[in-house]
């Protein structure tokens, strides 16, 4: 077993069996005669232990890992003060219904994404309110049925391409592969899709929708995400979100943010619409928020936030555990993860941008901080899907674990934790493994 410490001195993947191993094909062999076919897994990888940005397979061997488990470990893998908590909270309480009793993790942890909430500063009294939840999607369904609530309108609007989860409410607002909503009809209703990040998809909501079919005054929110996550890492165009927000409250639409995946310090910022300036009415997040434990949280305007009690609810959501682990999960990211990943997202940016320029089918890479992509493209400037997976597999083969988004995107999105000589030994690989393509 390695330690953090050590792992930061491991300069590049360490393979010493074929893949997968022995060990890791027996049990590949066990998974897939009870598990649902519905999983997508992507590599024969058996995870045995992480630790920083490292991986390490039940044959022993050793991965760089560039995807944190989906933008999940903020602070790497087992990171020591997370473990800390999570042991010291373990053998005090393990669960008590947040729902329905009084716990300091929960409070504490609320209070402390209320302060940090990037909504307007009120005169007085509280700056946001807090619903915990389990997962993102779960976030999703809380945020779409306070904003009903709230507003009680029934329609709303969301993008193509975007992605808020499998559940009924949250997969109406996906509109990211169709195999995600096929054979699972009819969804909820009144759900609107527009194009993502540009103006001229704005032109047309205004120009169009709103004056033929999707009157304003029966809209409840507009769900986006500030950077386009499974979509492809896909930017907005310059003022788009500022937009979005003078549509919002020219017609006293709910404005609300899926940081699910942009957030928790990813980007280089807390919460990633920081980087635009734009308020929003409802948040939404998970994945980052406890370094790997089932966690997610709806931060609203406190005026919004206005449900009676009993009127929404859950079991296992702010669990002590998992809110002791995302207590020091905000302060590892307060006291320079959320710098690091600024700082190790431009040398990724840097570094992508010179393999780009040497190999005609990679994009330029677009994103921020450590939320970052590149586009694999044929001959006509098209996206390449089949060539993007063979890359994808290819750098598995060498040690590096990465995932694909959108047409043909390869996502890096790495624990914040990574360091330069890391960084390096990705591009390195990378490189290794472009040469081989025409």
């Amino acid at each position: 077993m390695f330690t953090v410490t050590k792992s930061h001195n491991i300069k590049a993947p360490k393979l010493i069996t074929s893949l997968p191993g022995p060990k890791a094909k027996a049990i590949i062999d066990r998974d897939l005669a009870v598990t649902s076919p519905s999983y997508t897994r992507e590599y024969p990888l058996v995870v045995e232990r992480g630790d920083g940005c490292l991986i390490e397979d039940v044959d022993g061997n050793i991965f760089l890992d560039l995807t944190a488990g989906i933008a999940v470990a903020a602070t790497g893998h087992a990171h020591p003060q997370v473990v800390q908590a999570i042991q010291e909270q373990s053998a005090k309480l393990l669960h008590m219904c947040g729902g329905d009793f009084y716990y300091e993790p929960l409070a504490q942890l609320a209070e402390t994404l209320a302060a940090k909430a990037p909504f307007p500063q009120p005169s007085q009294g509280d700056k946001a309110r807090v619903f915990f939840t389990n997962s993102g999607a779960e976030s999703v369904e809380g945020a779409l049925k306070l904003a009903k609530y709230y507003t009680q309108r029934w329609r709303v609007i969301a993008f193509v391409a975007g992605f808020h989860g499998r559940t009924y409410g949250a997969m109406s607002l996906t509109g990211s592969k169709s195999v995600q909503c096929q054979g699972f009809g009819p969804l909820v209703p009144g759900v609107t899709h527009i194009s993502y990040g540009t103006h001229e998809s704005l032109d047309y909501l205004e120009q169009n929708l709103f004056t033929s079919m999707l009157p304003p005054s029966d809209v409840a929110a507009i769900v986006v995400e500030p950077i386009q996550g499974e979509g492809g890492y896909i930017m907005p165009e310059d003022g788009f979100l500022e937009r979005l927000r003078e549509i919002c409250d020219r017609h006293e639409i709910l404005l609300i943010l899926d940081e699910v995946q942009s957030g928790m310090g990813r980007t280089g910022k807390l919460f990633a619409i920081e980087h635009w300036n734009v308020m929003p009415d409802i948040i939404t997040l998970a994945k980052g928020i406890a370094s790997g434990l089932p966690l997610g949280a709806i931060l609203s305007r406190p005026e919004i936030m206005t449900w009676p009690p009993g009127s929404h609810s859950n079991t296992f959501g702010g669990n002590p555990v998992a809110c002791a682990a995302a207590n020091v999960t905000l302060k590892l990211l307060e006291n320079g993860l959320i710098e690091n990943a600024r700082k190790r997202g431009l040398e990724l940016q840097e570094g992508l941008t010179r393999l780009a320029s040497g190999y005609p089918y990679v994009s330029l890479p677009h994103g921020k901080g450590l939320m970052v992509a590149i586009d694999i493209q044929d001959r006509q400037g098209q996206p390449d899907p089949a060539m993007r997976d063979r890359i994808l597999q290819d750098a598995f083969y060498q040690g590096l674990i990465l995932l694909g988004c959108g047409k043909a995107s390869i996502r890096f999105s790495p624990p914040l934790v990574i360091t330069t000589e890391q960084i390096a030994v990705t591009l390195n690989i990378l490189n290794e493994v472009l040469k081989n393509y025409p």
